[in-house]
């Protein structure tokens, strides 16, 4: 089954490193394709212009907004030139660029819900992490607004093939290990590391089968979420049941550091991991002032692309 990715793109260097980190895990993969996204905010328009279609548009907006969606539409056409380079072949690719309706954060997102697509990747706009976490950022507001769709988020220049994946027994943890399963199973690059941290103020572990007979069943629950070793074990099943050779998944279990989210950065860091994948409880858990383990991996990590699943 084809898996399809939507990649948002503005043009700027953040763009240009989203469409490198596609080439390094996808170039030799060819049943993955990818719909390249630019919104182009136009202003000064009325109130409901979301209702206005892309001609009506055309005719209200401004002379710099016109310039603005020339430029998207030309480096449009330098993405599909990059990829090809890239080794990921224009029949693989489909652009749009079109004027913003109701934002960009709420158009990108509306196109990823509509396009049933398997990941949304986006990058990083360069804001330092005290403003992105003060006054926001299209990829702020995605991440916040947003828990159906994966979200890839990119920062810097990825060359690791290597992806880290924290686990802990939860649901959201499995089904993050269950979307890497399914998006990078072909890769013949790709290793991955499961990764468990006992760092002080994480919870216990605590893995009750029944609580995953909906997505994976009873059978394969009991068999391989009541084991001594279920932590790292059921995860290496979902990536080996989809194709991933075992012998490219490895197991780390630390018990350093204090602070879980701290300890997963220290480690991609350390090891040189590219990508991290991380499950997300839904918005209705209250996570407090210290915010999850999820949001602030986001806020602090660098140079590396993480993935979030829920």
């Amino acid at each position: 089954m084809k898996r399809k990715i939507l990649v948002a793109i503005d043009g700027s260097t953040y763009s240009s490193n989203s469409l490198g980190y596609l080439g390094l895990l996808f170039g030799k993969v060819e049943d993955v394709c990818f719909h390249l996204l630019s919104i182009v905010t136009c202003d000064s328009l009325p109130p409901g212009k979301e209702w206005l279609d892309e001609k009506e548009l055309m005719n209200m907006i401004s002379s710099p907004t016109r310039k603005n969606l020339a430029s998207a539409k030309t480096y449009m056409a330098t993405a599909l030139r990059k990829l090809e380079q890239l080794g990921i072949s224009e029949y693989r690719v489909t652009t749009e660029v079109r004027l913003s309706r109701a934002g960009v954060a709420t158009d990108i997102l509306q196109e990823a819900k509509n396009g049933l697509y398997d990941a949304l990747l986006i990058g990083r706009r360069g804001l330092s992490k005290l403003e992105e976490l003060m006054i926001g950022s299209v990829s702020a507001s995605i991440l916040e607004k947003n828990h159906e769709v994966p979200i890839w988020v990119l920062d810097g220049q990825i060359t690791s093939h290597k992806f880290l994946v924290p686990v802990d027994g939860t649901y959201h943890s499995l089904m993050a290990v269950d979307h890497l399963a399914h998006m990078i199973k072909d890769n013949p690059l790709a290793e991955i590391t499961l990764f468990h941290s006992s760092a002080m103020f994480s919870h216990e572990c605590v893995i009750t089968p029944s609580e995953f007979y909906e997505q994976w069943g009873q059978e394969w629950c009991e068999e391989h979420l009541s084991r001594p070793d279920s932590l790292f074990h059921a995860p290496r099943q979902i990536l080996t049941e989809n194709g991933f050779p075992a012998e490219k998944i490895f197991w780390l279990h630390t018990f350093k550091g204090f602070d879980p989210s701290r300890q997963i950065y220290r480690q991609a860091l350390i090891d040189d991991f590219g990508t991290v994948v991380m499950g997300r409880r839904g918005d209705d858990i209250d996570k407090g002032i210290f915010r999850g383990v999820t949001d602030r991996m986001v806020l602090m990590a660098e140079n590396v692309a993480i993935w979030i699943v829920g």
